[in-house]
């Protein structure tokens, strides 16, 4: 069987749809979470990315929900880092976990950590996150420090009437720890807002007209990973800043990745509701070539880009809890 055309090369793996605290980004006021059958389970999700990294998938980003309340999550993290072919094991997490886990994680072959930050004020922080608190999320941090993974960012969603006034905060605590951070413009998966008032996104541009006020920032080449992030440099410092801008720099050109939903849901764009029941096929016997080969005929349906903004399209009404970042 061919390969993946080399551009898929990237794979994110949601484990959960749960988180240990929730946010306005994954979250409405209420939220029904799956029933435990319907989400993948271990097996499924070591054997679904065995499959794509034998197809040439070298890189798979764990997320949720927050991927490390998952029951399982240190067995999970053993069979992707025992994958052959596998070059990093990532993982997004809100931090919370981190403090005890790093270790593990790290041994278990993660090399690559993001870690979601929205503010650096515990009162702002409990806020957003409604009952996380950020000293848990800051001894996760310098846990991950500590544990020596390859690559840490940190991922700050920026909105007008919440945080806009840390751009530079958070920045600054990014050099100080000697890591990296993205800012990233709000993707309109659902409602979006805090206390019942609507939030705004700010644009990337916007963002780092401001930090060019204040740093030299250096354009970094953005195709090594083909990914959303356009990164710089900033000078003097080993820290890099990335814009992640799905309003206003559309990113679908460059986009290497396909998304798998917690039930199993194999996801061509975030932005968009075409998908495989991947879980479907792994419960009913199929086997690992049929499965292969369902794969590589749905990459005929990956869309050109997201729309977003159109209003003659149906909203989508996934939360992100439900696929990750």
């Amino acid at each position: 069987m061919d390969s993946f055309d080399r551009r898929i090369s990237y794979l994110r793996l949601s484990v959960t749809d749960r988180c240990d605290f929730r946010c306005q980004y994954c979250m409405a006021e209420t939220m029904e979470f799956l029933p435990r059958t319907q989400v993948l389970t271990i097996e499924e999700l070591v054997r679904t990315a065995r499959l794509f990294t034998e197809l040439g998938v070298r890189k798979i980003r764990v997320t949720g929900g927050e991927p490390l309340i998952r029951r399982g999550v240190d067995e999970l993290f053993t069979g992707l880092g025992n994958l052959p072919g596998l070059e990093t094991l990532a993982l997004t997490t809100n931090g919370s976990q981190l403090a005890a886990q790093a270790p593990q994680l790290r041994e278990a072959g993660v090399n690559s950590v993001n870690i979601s930050l929205d503010s650096l004020d515990p009162s702002r922080f409990h806020a957003i996150t409604r009952i996380g608190y950020l000293d848990a999320v800051m001894r996760g941090i310098d846990a991950a420090i500590a544990a020596g993974f390859e690559r840490i960012r940190l991922n700050a969603v920026i909105l007008e009437g919440l945080n806009r006034d840390e751009v530079l905060s958070l920045t600054r605590f990014a050099i100080d720890k000697n890591i990296h951070i993205a800012f990233i413009e709000e993707m309109p998966l659902g409602q979006v807002n805090v206390g019942g008032k609507a939030l705004a996104y700010v644009s990337s541009d916007e963002l780092k007209a401001e930090l060019e006020q204040h740093f030299e920032l250096h354009a970094l080449n953005s195709q090594a990973n083909a990914g959303p992030s356009r990164d710089f440099l900033i000078a003097g410092t080993r820290t890099e800043v990335g814009f992640i801008s799905p309003h206003s720099h559309n990113f679908c050109a460059q986009c290497n990745r396909l998304r798998i939903s917690a039930e199993g849901r194999l996801l061509m764009c975030l932005g968009n509701e075409e998908s495989i029941d991947l879980r479907g096929l792994l419960r009913s016997g199929c086997s690992d070539e049929d499965i292969k080969t369902t794969i590589m005929d749905s990459l005929s349906i990956k869309p050109e880009r997201h729309n977003f903004d159109r209003t003659d399209q149906p909203q989508i009404v996934r939360f992100m809890n439900a696929t990750g970042g």
